[in-house]
């Protein structure tokens, strides 16, 4: 005979769920930090592409004032209230969350939200206006085949390709089956 879902028969408690979560976060906001502060000491945008594994690999620093692809250059303001607006919608919607894959997944995206926050608050050109760094590039600099990102870009697209996942395999942030509820 199984306990209903969310009951704490089956579900795992759920400190251990926002630890992992908080873990996850933490760990993507720290990796993100540290690599920009060694970027920008060790690779001037003026560089030349450090080149990797054959050419599949450039890394080169570049200031990025608009989102993904560098899409809304000019509304800088306007991404930094929006990565707060998911910065406390995530960590609101934490407070159900029973589930470890959506601990993880929620977990990448925040820290890397966070990550590029970080950059919007505090680096050139001011307040709530700063320029993210990006650093990696494949095959090809500058972009040429693929938009610079960095680690708290690739956070964000994991998370969410683990959340996608993780909501067409059904499973909700409470750790019950979005299906057998249906059902």
């Amino acid at each position: 005979m199984q306990a209903p879902p969310g009951s704490t028969a089956t579900a795992p408690p759920k400190a251990r769920r926002i630890a992992l979560f908080v873990v996850v976060a933490v760990a993507v906001l720290a990796l993100d930090i540290v690599s920009k502060l060694l970027v920008v000491a060790n690779l001037p945008e003026t560089h030349q592409p450090l080149r990797l594994i054959g050419g599949a690999l450039y890394l080169n620093q570049a200031r990025n004032s608009g989102a993904a692809f560098s899409l809304g250059a000019g509304f800088t303001v306007i991404l930094t209230a929006v990565a707060l607006a998911v910065v406390v919608f995530i960590v609101r919607t934490a407070r159900r969350m029973r589930s470890r894959s959506w601990a993880v997944a929620l977990g990448l995206v925040l820290g890397g939200a966070l990550g590029n926050l970080v950059d919007r608050l505090f680096r050139a050109p001011g307040v709530g206006r700063g320029h993210v760094v990006d650093w990696i590039s494949v095959f090809g600099p500058y972009d040429k085949r693929w938009p610079i990102f960095n680690l708290a870009d690739s956070a964000i697209v994991c998370g969410a390709i683990l959340a996608a996942l993780i909501a067409i395999a059904g499973i909700d942030i409470d750790g019950g089956r979005t299906r057998a509820r249906h059902e």
